[in-house]
């Protein structure tokens, strides 16, 4: 989408939503298209007013619901209302008007997201009060449904309200710590912690003082380091600090050692030594993963989780909120796990939030349909864009070892899934998107040798593809022609019916004649991809002004917290038997608005009925914390169930289960 089209939306969008609704009648939304389309003309005469009306249609429509909420409230005192009105709050004003203006959220999603994150923020403490205060909580949402935008939502008013550190823990990969980084510096911080020039929200000009600082960048071996925050001029306690972290014993360790020596100290009254009246939030982003003790309860808790304890407990003030789309680990902590040295453990004690993703999101439920609903229903079956892999077996067998040596040849499946991506590049081209970010996944094995020769093999069919596409060869436009009328035209038109966000007066389908003249242009664009532990192509998503394609080729490195931008088609053979192993590795989830037709996941028929399961389980689950919420419940009150698998699946690890046993 181009930045005057942007610009057209988000100036009617406002227009129509200052009084804080939505328009209401067809007058209004033609009144403002004839107010502000010929000024912008001027500078863009090539604007199309009908797709201008449609986006601002999409945007406006968009629901969503509140959160749920269990709260054990019972030693904290209301603050946030008293000091709400005393506040500019810059971080904040800035941030929700970049979510608008530059990233085009829907209203109701904006303000959604500014109620919830107050609630949070009023659920930990004032860091204006004196004291010891200590507050945990957990915040549980759903695969790619916007997590990341509510924790950064709920830093930038921490900052605005005077927490002095803010730590995020990203995650165990360099490239997801790089990647997280690079969200604060775009939406909290407001210039790039590497260069130091203004980015994002920095660009955005308002009345009130935000600064704060980094001693963390956004390239992949920023990461913290004691020499870097030795020779920083800012002081803990002074201008506020954020630290984006890996989960990292070593890294953990070394943080520690910085926030303990020359910061800490001991009172006459308190034997402890303490970083005192600095008040700290962290934030355990995937906090299911490697936050958890997998130890005996009896014994020394694992690295990891001891040392976020340790920096949990060297802060008089301190406030701990985990972020996970997989809760199932965090509610079988012992809530009574309490150790005199490391503090109790990270059980959510004080509250438990529920978040509800907007009605344009499209998840577990919405993919693979749910096991629990009707026979022969939409809601059982799903969306209409999985594909069934059963060709894959000479090729990348279930079992296969470290030094397999995958076939020659490429399974059909793979090459067809190749094909759709190529003319759904040249589709959402034909449909205004050429500027957006494109991307396909293929996931089949573990390991990065592996995974190297999987490169080499998509990249050569990729590079037939885009022989055959320049030299305009009638064989393979015929193939394409057919695909796009068998595959894709039906199942848009099925879609139209099941999916409220997706309507056909906004998307009509385009004739092959015009995904014809864009096939060149979008398959000489893309770029293949290895994502791993060794691989140095990684993302950059943010170096691609014009929009990056990519087919990303990878294992464990995309199977958690990473994003793959305008994920479109998903070829996936990696098995696990975890829940929430399963979700986390379903990348495909998110936001697909105005192309949830042209996305397609290709999956055994084994795993696909695994996640029609596991959407049932967390469907339950959410029910469950409802009903504990509407009945005023705390999370300690009685113990969480989640459904478990009658034969293949377990719910999470064994040595994650803590006190959860099985009634």
């Amino acid at each position: 989408m181009s930045d005057g089209t942007n610009r057209a939306v988000n100036s009617i969008i406002t227009y129509l939503t200052t009084d804080g609704g939505a328009w209401t009648t067809e007058d209004k939304l033609n009144a403002a298209l004839d107010m502000f389309l010929p000024a912008m003309r001027a500078g863009n005469p090539n604007l199309d007013a009908q797709r201008i009306s449609r986006m601002v249609r999409e945007r406006i429509s968009i629901a969503n619901e509140e959160a749920i909420v269990l709260d054990d409230g019972s030693e904290r005192q209301p603050w946030l209302p008293d000091l709400r009105g005393e506040l500019d709050w810059p971080f904040w004003g800035r941030y929700k008007e970049y979510l608008h203006i530059k990233r085009g959220f829907p209203p109701a999603v904006v303000n959604r997201l500014d109620v919830v994150t107050d609630d949070i923020l009023g659920r930990l403490e004032s860091p204006k009060r004196p004291g010891e205060w200590d507050r945990r909580g957990l915040v549980v949402g759903q695969v790619q449904s916007g997590k990341t935008s509510n924790y950064t939502g709920l830093i930038c008013k921490a900052l605005d309200s005077g927490f002095k550190v803010i730590i995020i823990l990203a995650g165990m990969h360099n490239s997801l710590r790089s990647q997280t980084q690079l969200r604060i510096d775009e939406s909290a911080l407001g210039k790039d912690s590497k260069t130091k020039k203004p980015y994002g929200v920095g660009e955005i000009n308002r009345v009130g003082r935000a600064i704060a600082h980094s001693l963390t960048d956004n390239s992949e071996s920023g990461d913290f380091k004691l020499e870097t925050a030795r020779k920083a001029t800012v002081q803990l306690g002074s201008d506020p600090l954020v630290l984006v972290v890996k989960k990292h014993s070593s890294v953990l360790a070394t943080l520690l050692k910085w926030v303990t020596s020359g910061n800490a100290t001991s009172l006459p009254s308190d034997s402890r030594s303490l970083v005192r009246n600095i008040p700290m939030l962290l934030i355990d982003d995937e906090a299911d993963s490697a936050s958890i003790n997998t130890k005996d309860l009896t014994s020394d808790p694992t690295k990891i989780n001891e040392l976020i304890r340790r920096i949990l407990a060297s802060f008089e003030q301190s406030a701990y909120v985990g972020y996970t789309a997989t809760p199932f680990a965090n509610l079988f902590i012992d809530s009574s796990s309490v150790s005199e040295e490391l503090g109790p453990d990270l059980f959510p004690r004080d509250f438990i939030v529920g978040l509800t993703p907007p009605s344009n999101y499209v998840g577990p439920k919405q993919v693979f349909g749910s096991a629990d609903a009707e026979p022969g229903t939409p809601e059982a079956a799903g969306l209409p864009i999985t594909r069934t892999i059963d060709d894959y077996g000479d090729w990348m067998p279930d079992l296969h070892k470290k030094a397999h040596l995958p076939a020659q040849d490429l399974p059909a499946s793979l090459r067809t899934a190749m094909r759709c991506f190529v003319v759904g590049c040249a589709a959402r081209n034909a449909r205004g998107d050429e500027a957006e970010h494109k991307s396909m996944l293929i996931h089949v094995t573990r390991f990065v040798d592996v995974q190297g020769l999987v490169k080499g093999q998509v990249n050569d069919e990729l590079l037939g593809l885009r022989h055959q596409i320049d030299g305009g060869d009638p064989t393979l436009l015929r193939e394409l022609r057919h695909l796009w009328e068998t595959e894709f035209l039906p199942t848009t038109k099925k879609i139209v019916g099941i999916h409220t966000p997706f309507r056909e007066e906004e998307n009509a389908p385009v004739p092959f004649e015009m995904i014809e003249a864009e096939l060149k242009r979008a398959v000489s664009k893309i770029e293949v991809r290895a994502v791993n532990g060794s691989a140095k192509d990684g993302l950059a998503y943010n170096e691609h002004k014009n929009g990056l394609s990519l087919i990303a080729v990878g294992g464990d490195k995309l199977s958690r917290g990473l994003t793959l931008e305008g994920l479109m088609v998903s070829y996936y053979l990696r098995a696990s038997r975890m829940y929430d192993t399963l979700m986390q590795m379903a990348r495909w989830f998110g936001y697909r608005v105005g192309y949830e037709d042209l996305c397609r996941v290709w999956i055994k028929n084994e795993a696909r009925n695994w996640y029609a399961h596991i959407a049932a389980a967390s469907e339950e689950l959410r029910q469950d914390l409802s009903y504990m919420a509407a009945s005023g419940s705390t999370p300690r009150d009685f113990g969480l169930r989640v459904q478990t698998h009658p034969s293949a699946l377990e719910i999470t690890a064994r040595n994650k289960a803590g006190a959860g046993r099985e009634v």
